[in-house]
C-alpha cells in the first residue's frame, strides 16, 4: 500500500463512525507487521482517539497535532515489525512513539523560535545602513532561491525540511517515504552543490 494512499485513508477513517471491534492492539499489530490492511484498519479504530488526545495535549495546535498525528499512524504500518510484545503493550509501545514525535515538534518550533530570537538580537545590537542591507538580503535571497532550483526534487525538499522548517534527518525520511541513508546522500551531494553554486569557502 502506497503511504499516500495511506494517509489519505486515515484521514477520512478518522470522520468515519465506524465500531471499534474486539480485538487486541497486540493481535492486530502481529497481523499489520504482515502487512495486513484490514487489520492496520481496525487498530487505527482502536488507537487513533489516543494517539490524537496526547499528540493534541503536547502540541496545543490543530493543524500540527493532525499532521504528527498521521505521521505517528504510518510510523506504525512501517515499524509495527518491530513491536516486541515480550517488553510491554502495544498501545504502550504506540503511545511512547506519539509521546516522542510530539515532543520532537515542539522541540523543532522552540528551535526555529530560538534562531528567530537570537537573530533579532543581533539585528538590535548591531549598527547598519538599513537600505544597504535590505538590497543585500533580497539579492541574497534571489541567489540562494537560484541554486535551490539547481537540485534536484529530492535534495531540495531534503534540504528544505531539514534547515528551513528544523526537522530532522529521520522525520525528513519519514516525510518524504525515503531511506534515511538516501536522506543523508541527497543532503550531502545537495548542500555540497549549494555550497559551490553560493561560492562558500569550504
Amino acid at each position: 500500500m502506497q503511504e499516500s494512499d495511506l494517509a489519505r485513508r486515515m484521514i477520512s477513517r478518522a470522520s468515519a463512525e465506524s465500531p471499534v471491534p474486539d480485538d487486541s492492539a497486540e493481535d492486530l499489530l502481529a497481523l499489520v507487521a504482515r502487512g495486513d490492511e484490514a487489520a492496520f484498519g481496525r487498530l487505527y479504530d482502536l488507537a487513533a482517539g489516543m494517539v490524537f488526545g496526547l499528540v493534541r495535549r503536547v502540541l496545543r495546535d490543530e493543524a500540527q497535532s493532525e499532521e504528527v498525528f498521521q505521521e505517528v499512524m504510518l510510523e506504525v504500518w512501517r515499524t509495527a515489525s518491530r513491536f516486541d510484545p515480550d517488553r510491554g503493550k502495544a498501545t504502550t509501545w504506540i503511545m511512547t512513539m506519539a509521546h516522542r514525535r510530539a515532543v520532537d515538534r515542539v522541540r523543532s518550533a522552540q528551535a526555529a523560535t530560538n534562531r528567530d530570537e537570537r537573530v533579532a538580537a543581533m539585528s538590535v545590537d548591531t549598527p547598519f545602513d538599513e537600505v544597504v542591507e535590505q538590497v543585500t538580503d533580497r539579492i541574497e535571497q534571489r541567489k540562494v532561491r537560484r541554486c535551490l532550483s539547481s537540485l534536484t526534487d529530492l535534495q531540495r525538499q531534503s534540504v528544505l525540511l531539514a534547515y528551513y522548517q528544523g526537522y530532522s534527518y529521520p522525520e525528513v525520511s519519514t516525510l518524504l517515504s525515503v531511506p534515511l541513508g538516501t536522506v543523508k546522500t541527497r543532503m550531502r551531494d545537495g548542500l555540497i552543490r549549494l555550497r559551490d553554486c553560493l561560492g562558500v569557502v569550504a
